[in-house]
């Protein structure tokens, strides 16, 4: 007897068990004209393949293939931002299960905390970090001080750094020793 998943099941049951919502709720969504399978609106008892068809709920692509899994992890400090270290610390890999193998979606410094997505899912991982998608990623920084203006201004039009000159930052103090910073380029340091 196979234990497979069948080639194509209903549609609200994808999205059910991929924990979109109940069923009874994915219908409304379905009725409601929110959800698309290959660019086309769907329909209610629409048969999906799982591996093959494109789902998406308000334009947003939904992931189905259940070989994909997603961790979000709050990083803590001393642990490196890598799936294997050569000199034996410990990695985010370490932190989560060991199978299926994933890798983390971009990177935090050794002694920086937050929160982190671990994924083997290579599609999304391109999406979030090449420099030419341009997303944005967002940092709360603790300092010792409070931040001079001449330095917020300097972060904001970008700073020398040996490999060149970073891409404007938007930043802002949030209070004394605390500012946000939101970039879209990943550069050491």
């Amino acid at each position: 007897m196979s234990t497979s998943r069948p080639t194509e099941e209903k549609l609200q049951k994808v999205l059910a068990a991929v924990g979109l919502a109940s069923r009874r709720v994915v219908e409304g969504y379905i009725l409601d004209e929110r959800i698309t399978v290959n660019g086309e609106i769907a329909h209610i008892g629409q048969r999906v393949n799982r591996d093959k068809d494109e789902l998406s709920f308000d334009g947003v692509p939904l992931r189905v293939n259940p070989e994909l899994v997603y961790y979000l992890l709050h990083k803590p400090k001393g642990v490196i931002s890598t799936a294997n270290d050569p000199q034996g610390r410990k990695t985010v890999t370490d932190l989560v299960p060991a199978a299926p193998r994933v890798y983390p979606v971009g990177r935090l410094d050794k002694d920086t905390e937050g929160l982190l997505l671990i994924t083997n899912d290579g599609d999304l991982t391109y999406r979030l970090t090449h420099p030419s998608q341009g997303v944005e990623k967002e940092y709360l920084v603790e300092l010792s001080q409070k931040v001079s203006r001449g330095n917020l201004r300097r972060l904001r039009e970008g700073i020398e750094l040996e490999d060149g000159i970073t891409s404007p930052a938007k930043v802002s103090q949030i209070q004394d020793g605390i500012i946000k910073i939101v970039i879209h380029e990943g550069r050491n340091r």
